[in-house]
Order: C-alpha cells, then sequence, then structure tokens
C-alpha cells in the first residue's frame, strides 16, 4: 500500500514538472524580456511605421490621382496597371486620350480629383519652383489661367526642392523603399550564406563530410550556372521591380532564388550519376571547416567598402541589383563566425548524438534540431547588419558609384546638396532620415541580443 501511495505521489510530481515545462516557452519569455527594453521596444514600431511607407511609396507619392472622375469617366490612375485611358464623346464621337504619365493632372478640369498625400513622383520636376526652393520659401503655382500665385496647401514643397524642382519629400519616401528594400535584401543573401556555411563548418569540421570526387566538382559548376541564370540573365528583371513596388521586387528575387535552387539541385543529383564513373569514385574528405574559416579571413582582411566601391565602379552600368548582391557577398562572415561557434557547441550535444544514433539524414539534424537552437547570435548580428548596409548604400550613392542616376535614395539627395551648400534642407532631412534608421537598427540589434540571452535575465 505504501509503495502504491509512493508510485501516484511521483506520478503526481511529474505531473506537476510537465505542466510547468508546458507552460514554459522560450519565445513568450524572449518577447517578455524585449518589451522591458523601452528603446528596442519602440525602435521595433517605429521600423514597422518605416516598412509600412517603404511597401506604399508608390501610392502615397506620386502626381498621379489616387482617383479622378473626367467627363463622366471615373478613373484610378495611381493604381491602374494601364498607361491610358480613352474617353470618347458620344455626341461628337471624338476620342480624347488621357496618358497617365504625361498628363498635367493639376491643370485638369475634373469634376472630382483625389490626389496622394505628396502629389510628386520622386524624378518629376517642378520647373516653377526649381532651383532650390526652401521649406519656408515662395513657392509658385501657375493656374489654369497662366497666372503666377501662391501655391495651394495641397500642393505644397512641404520639404523643398533640388536643382531642378524635385520635390525632396516625396524623394524621402522613395529612398525609404531603396534603402529598406536593398538593407533586408543584401542582409537576406548574407543570412543565408552565412548561416548555411557557418553551420556546415561547425558540424561538419574538417573529418566528418565525405563524398566522391565527382559530386564534388560537379555540385561546383553548378553553383556558377545557378548563379548566372538565377541573378545575372535576370538582372534587368529585378532592377525594373525596384521601380515599381516593394511586392514586385519580392516576387522577381523569389523567381530567381527559386531558379538558383533548382539549378542547384539538378546538378546535385547530377554529381551523384558522375560520382559513379570509375575513376571519380575516390572519396574524399571535404575540409568544410578550414575552407570556410580561410574565406572569412580573406573577406576580413580586405577594406570592405573600398572593394564594393571599386567593383560597382567598374561594372557596365549601375544597378541596385548589383549593389545588393555586392553588398550580400561582403557581409556573411560575422553571421557565420557566430553560427559556426555556436555548431562546434550543439555538435556534441546530447540530442544531437540521440538524433545521429537513430539515423536521421545530416541535413535534417542540422535545419530541424541544431539551428533552431543556435540561431539567436545571428539574428543579432542580422539586425546590426542591415544598418550597415544601409549606410553603405548610402555611401555609395553619395559618392555617385551606386544606384542608377534616375533613382532617388537617400544618398543621391545628400550629393545633390553638395552642389548648393545653402540648401541645408537637402542634407538635414536625408542625413535625419539615415540616422534615425540605422539608430533604429542597432537598437533593436541590441534588444534582440538581451532577449534571446537567458543569462541576461531582468
Amino acid at each position: 500500500m505504501a509503495e502504491q501511495d509512493k508510485n501516484i505521489e511521483t506520478f503526481s510530481v511529474e505531473e506537476k514538472i510537465a505542466d510547468l515545462n508546458k507552460d514554459f516557452s522560450f519565445r513568450k519569455y524572449a518577447w517578455g524580456q524585449f518589451k522591458k527594453n523601452k528603446p528596442a521596444y519602440y525602435s521595433y514600431k517605429i521600423l514597422v511605421v518605416l516598412a509600412i511607407i517603404a511597401l506604399i511609396a508608390p501610392f502615397i507619392a506620386t502626381d498621379q490621382p489616387l482617383y479622378c472622375k473626367y467627363k463622366g469617366v471615373s478613373m484610378f490612375p495611381a493604381f491602374s496597371l494601364n498607361t491610358r485611358c480613352e474617353i470618347k464623346n458620344e455626341a461628337t464621337g471624338m476620342i480624347e486620350i488621357l496618358q497617365y504619365d504625361i498628363t498635367d493632372w493639376k491643370q485638369l478640369d475634373a469634376e472630382t480629383i483625389l490626389f496622394a498625400p505628396v502629389p510628386y513622383s520622386p524624378n518629376k520636376t517642378d520647373y516653377d519652383n526649381a532651383n532650390y526652393v526652401s521649406p519656408g520659401g515662395k513657392q509658385i503655382f501657375v493656374n489654369k489661367n497662366g497666372e503666377e500665385v501662391e501655391m495651394p496647401t495641397k500642393f505644397k514643397h512641404w520639404l523643398g526642392t533640388n536643382k531642378g524642382g524635385e520635390d525632396v519629400l516625396s524623394g524621402l519616401i522613395n529612398g525609404t523603399r531603396i534603402s529598406l528594400t536593398i538593407g533586408v535584401l543584401s542582409m537576406a543573401i548574407a543570412s543565408f550564406l552565412g548561416i548555411v556555411l557557418g553551420a556546415m563548418a561547425g558540424y561538419f569540421g574538417d573529418k566528418k563530410l565525405q563524398t566522391s570526387r565527382g559530386s564534388f566538382w560537379t555540385f561546383v559548376l553548378g553553383l556558377l550556372f545557378a548563379y548566372y541564370y538565377g541573378f545575372s540573365v535576370r538582372a534587368y528583371a529585378i532592377s525594373d521591380a525596384f521601380a515599381t513596388s516593394g511586392f514586385a521586387i519580392l516576387s522577381q528575387l523569389f523567381i530567381s532564388l527559386l531558379i538558383f535552387s533548382f539549378i542547384a539541385y539538378l546538378f546535385y543529383k547530377l554529381g551523384k550519376l558522375v560520382g559513379k564513373i570509375s575513376f571519380l569514385q575516390t572519396r574524399v574528405y571535404i575540409p568544410v571547416d578550414s575552407i570556410v574559416s580561410r574565406m572569412i579571413e580573406i573577406l576580413i582582411s580586405m577594406p570592405l567598402l573600398i572593394l564594393i566601391i571599386s567593383v560597382a565602379a567598374i561594372a557596365k552600368e549601375k544597378s541596385i541589383v548589383n549593389i545588393m548582391v555586392l553588398i550580400g557577398l561582403t557581409s556573411w562572415t560575422g553571421i557565420a563566425r557566430l553560427t559556426r561557434a555556436e555548431f562546434l557547441r550543439i555538435s556534441n550535444l546530447e540530442y544531437v548524438q540521440a538524433a545521429k544514433s537513430m539515423g536521421f539524414k545530416e541535413y535534417r539534424i542540422i535545419f530541424k534540431h541544431a539551428l533552431p537552437n543556435g540561431l539567436a547570435p545571428a539574428l543579432v548580428a542580422i539586425a546590426f547588419g542591415v544598418a550597415s548596409a544601409i549606410l553603405t548604400e548610402s555611401a555609395l550613392s553619395f559618392l555617385g558609384v551606386g544606384v542608377p542616376p534616375t533613382t532617388v535614395t537617400w544618398g543621391s539627395l545628400l550629393n545633390s546638396g553638395r552642389e548648393q551648400f545653402s540648401a541645408w534642407w537637402l542634407v538635414i532631412f536625408p542625413g535625419l532620415s539615415i540616422f534615425l534608421t540605422v539608430t533604429v537598427y542597432n537598437l533593436l540589434g541590441e534588444g534582440l541580443r538581451d532577449a534571446l540571452d537567458p543569462r541576461l535575465k531582468k
């Protein structure tokens, strides 16, 4: 009877432990710790606002109206995929064509018209307010009668204009989309390389990964083909996507990644067949850790900004894709080192050894079991890396070797301010935008570092 009572008591204790483990969630704990860090938490909220602005930038800063009713015909120029609208006069049979991108909507005698909050596109010139009109300066508007009057409030250049009469506020909004996109997507490339290479280096070391000589060289050749057909051939499609919307950018890059992955997978399968050839069957150890470590040392020893400037300057043409890829290919070393260090520790833990003894495949152990437990330091490095990528892009645009001249970014606005030192607004507002975004990402990185480290419990 006593033994039965003991078993019942033991079972109840085990139940209580199970309930406690069930109630505990590291995600909830980390989120709670992150919210306690007020600078990081408010930086997260500011970042969400900036991301929303970047996504809807083509609709909040455009010279094409959101809605227009003209001669009884309703149209949505800012949202329409068409470039023009045909209006037929039933009485005379005449057809009037409105070309969306060249129509002077501000002078159009429309029944109803709704403009965007900033009724100017980034590259459109307001000739009447050219030559550096300040935010508080006199701004001219030519009405339908050809008379020069004071600028109406809804058409005012709130942050002034540059030498060509382009609206600065519109450029800042468009620059938010460009800078955030380049920062995030370049670090996505760096994160993929850093996490994969760091995980493989830490898990396999130099004496754990073995394959045939034919399989190894076939796969290396496949990576070159995958990059060429996935990114180089589609460079124009990706560049055009940057001129439309954030959704188009993500769509085109997703297609490129699919092509890259598909070609790499085909060569991986082909390598298995090639490896069966008699003189290519020799089994060799792949010194993954040594290869990755030497690559990291080579990149770290180089002045990366000078390297990026040199490659961007000698490129056939200026391209956002080139800048994004260059930043991504030179920014993965910190992520790889942190991931490698974590995997050196994790690969010797009991649950990894148990997974090996159960016959799980290596990629399943790495990406399903080990990686989720070794990703926290890499996330912190990624947050800091986005800030660094934005600074690098701004520096390249400021020097005139970054994005194409037709693309307005924060760096290009700063560059235009060099021509006229009295145009303080061309330096202050883009500079504040860069400072705010970089500070937000740095505070976010510090918050993630504290929240994801259980030893820093507050």
